[in-house]
């Protein structure tokens, strides 16, 4: 089913339509590692108990706390990537329903030249070049429109990706950091047969890590500056927000909502032309972080 949509896309949105087929296979590699993660914390937790090793025990349980908060932190990582992955389906859905001015623009044009071609003095000439005008208005909206979205979007797209990726580091290197106190506790000093190890006598530190490491995650905050926008410059139709008029996309393309291929940008009201000394204006409508939590 996913390969006829594939087939189906306009020849606009086929790329980032491949794009977004390729994340949501990354984003289930990273649930997938995630459920892997938690599975092997409570495995290493059961072999430390098997072993009958007080030490090995006490460590190896902690240590599996510390791998199943890894594998939420790819779980997280993984919401994020779907967050960002929306964003992209935004430009996707606006390429989309760009794609049909251009297509009708291109089609007028082609019937112009049929027609001077085969029947030069032919009165439809009138007819389709004012279908043109028409045409070449819309298509005018639509690109502007596109190219605004396509900026904003990319934008955030990657705005949130690249926080991601930071948190999901950051927050590995933190819990890692502790596993390494925790291992530090274990004593491997060889002994020979015979010799009874004494008793583990780091409990109290070990569990005091594991404090440590909840502590640090709950008060973990974004090191890193952020990203300008001027997307508060941008009305709801994608046009600047100094423009008025009326929106000239359906809600569902700027949701990020898939839409019909089919799906016209705008309509002919949504444009509104005035001649000024024999030459067509297109006056256009309006122009109108996701914080990670643990």
């Amino acid at each position: 089913m996913a390969s006829l949509r594939g087939i189906q896309q306009p020849e606009l949105s086929k790329k980032l339509f491949k794009i977004i087929k390729s994340e949501n296979h990354a984003i289930g590699a990273y649930e997938s590692a995630s459920r892997e993660r938690i599975s092997i914390a409570s495995q290493i937790s059961d072999w430390g108990e098997a072993t009958g090793d007080d030490s090995i025990s006490d460590i190896s349980d902690k240590i599996g706390v510390l791998l199943s908060e890894l594998g939420e932190q790819e779980d997280l990582f993984a919401q994020n990537l779907e967050d960002y992955r929306s964003v992209l389906k935004q430009i996707r859905n606006t390429e989309s329903s760009v794609q049909p001015s251009r297509d009708n623009k291109a089609k007028i044009t082609d019937e112009i030249q049929k027609l001077k071609y085969k029947e030069p003095q032919s009165t439809k000439l009138v007819q389709l070049e004012q279908e043109l005008v028409r045409a070449e208005a819309q298509n005018l909206v639509a690109e502007a429109q596109l190219t605004n979205i396509t900026r904003q979007k990319l934008k955030e797209a990657y705005d949130l990706h690249s926080a991601a990726v930071i948190e999901r580091g950051e927050k590995q290197i933190l819990l890692a950091r502790h596993m390494r106190r925790l291992v530090q506790l274990l004593d491997d000093t060889p002994v020979v047969p015979g010799d009874v190890r004494p008793a583990f006598e780091h409990s109290a530190q070990a569990r005091q890590i594991l404090n440590d490491a909840e502590e640090d995650l709950r008060e973990w905050q974004p090191s890193f500056d952020p990203i300008h926008s001027s997307a508060a410059d941008m009305g709801s139709n994608l046009m600047p927000a100094s423009v008025t008029g009326d929106s000239t996309l359906e809600p569902s393309v700027m949701e990020g909502e898939d839409v019909p291929a089919q799906q016209q940008v705008e309509s002919p009201q949504a444009v509104e032309k005035r001649e000024i000394s024999g030459s067509t204006v297109v006056q256009g409508e309006g122009y109108q972080q996701q914080e990670f939590q643990k």
